[in-house]
């Protein structure tokens, strides 16, 4: 063995003891490009390396690599910028002056391992694998650069020793969350956990006319919760099409970079209602727990979890969470007539309570915006505004009269079926053209 290959042999074998000594942020490599990483500085320590195992390990790190459209120094800052440890979860809910010095001190060690694996360039591990398994011509190397928005990323990359960024860390984490949080700004809860919304709706606060008074009440109450004051939460109630559920989404849109998060609950999980609440306590961003559709049968228990909520119980309700419930009922537990107390029904002795209990909780949201069904003259108001945005050039007298032959064909004047209609005029001409 030459003295390049043992030379670099021992550089690798360094390496790989630096990494099992990392205390807090193992999790960095625990996913399919860290663990290709590892498995390729394995078979290259090796003292009898073989040039094949070795390619194909290559092989198989540079595709996961290339599938995250990320330089190995790049995709390993991304991965320290959402780990998910003691460290970065202390940093989010307490000042970094309150943090353990002996944290601190592990966090400080762990990234000036983290640095060293930062230098390992696709171009450096492409010379070892020429050099130690004696392969004539090197593989090719994966190199892709992505200039990052987050101060941090270019602090790093510039800095000679990471240890000296602990505190600039440690605002990022604060700012920006951590592990799930930090991957994304829209989750569903689904079997007993937080998924993320990969393909969230892009839709946004300016399309949105003809309710401008909900439109501003809700904003509003979402910037007191994003300030840290007390937020309402909010019954969205109202015909349907009217745009009730864009206008939540679109919030979401318009104040995510302000730390703004979603959590869609479909109703059939409502009795998760307080484990979430619970779990979203702590974390630094603000949520809006969305509950499309909103209703309830008379035999159905799960109010009971969203009234919970709604009200508190002995646990503080926390700041940083509010619910936001669409609902084409008014009353959102369906009520019969005869569940109306007849002059001598023996069947209950106070059913007048229970009555009031299915009307009154409605009224257990802070805050109820109402959405009419839309007249002529708003549905036309949101057709031109839509059909603006489109670019679309047509005769406004001959846009109405369209508009109107189409709702009146379809499903009626609404939000929802003038931007049907748009999207089909927009299709439709763009065909023509071509």
């Amino acid at each position: 063995m030459s003295g390049s290959s043992s030379q670099a042999i021992a550089q690798i074998q360094k390496l790989e003891q630096e990494i099992a000594f990392l205390l807090l942020y193992q999790s960095v490599l625990k996913n399919q490009a860290g663990e290709a990483f590892l498995q390729l500085l394995q078979s290259l320590s090796k003292k009898d390396v073989a040039g094949i195992e070795c390619i194909q390990n290559y092989s198989h790190w540079f595709r996961t690599i290339a599938s995250q459209n990320l330089s190995w120094p790049e995709y390993l800052i991304t991965q320290i910028l959402k780990d998910d440890n003691p460290f970065t979860q202390q940093v989010q809910q307490t000042n970094f002056t309150s943090i353990s010095p002996s944290l601190i001190a592990a966090a400080k060690h762990d990234l000036r391992i983290l640095q060293n694996l930062y230098q390992c360039s696709s171009q450096k591990i492409s010379q070892w694998i020429q050099t130690i398994a004696k392969l004539g011509k090197p593989p090719i190397p994966w190199e892709v650069k992505l200039e990052k928005k987050e101060p941090i990323y270019k602090k790093l990359r510039d800095l000679e020793n990471w240890a000296d960024a602990i505190e600039e860390l440690a605002t990022h984490y604060r700012d920006f969350g951590t592990g799930l949080f930090a991957q994304s700004r829209g989750f569903q809860w689904r079997d007993g956990q937080l998924m993320n919304i990969i393909n969230p709706d892009p839709i946004q606060l300016k399309e949105l006319v003809g309710y401008e008074f909900q439109r501003d009440a809700l904003i509003r109450n979402t910037e007191f919760l994003l300030a840290g004051y007390p937020a309402l939460n909010v019954l969205l109630y109202g015909s349907r099409g009217s745009g009730k559920s864009s206008l939540v989404k679109a919030l979401l849109n318009e104040y995510s970079q302000q730390h703004l998060r979603l959590v869609e609950v479909a109703k059939s999980d409502l009795r998760d209602l307080p484990l979430i609440v619970e779990k979203l306590r702590h974390i630094p961003q603000k949520f809006i727990i969305f509950v499309d559709d909103l209703s309830f049968e008379e035999d159905d228990n799960t109010f009971k979890a969203l009234k919970a909520v709604l009200e508190g119980n002995l646990t503080t309700r926390p700041r940083n969470v509010v619910v936001y419930a669409t609902s084409n009922r008014r009353h959102l537990i369906r009520e019969f007539f005869n569940d109306r107390p007849a002059p001598k029904d023996r069947d209950e002795v106070h059913n007048w309570d229970t009555v009031q209990e299915k009307l009154s909780f409605s009224d257990r949201f802070g805050l109820t915006l109402t959405f009419e069904p839309a007249n002529q003259n708003t549905y036309l108001i949101i057709v031109r505004h839509l059909a603006k945005q489109a670019e679309l050039n047509l005769n406004p007298e001959d846009l109405d009269y369209q508009a109107l032959q189409w709702a009146t064909r379809n499903n009626g004047r609404s939000g929802r079926t003038a931007r049907q209609f748009i999207d089909f005029l927009k299709a439709d001409l763009e065909v023509d053209q071509t």
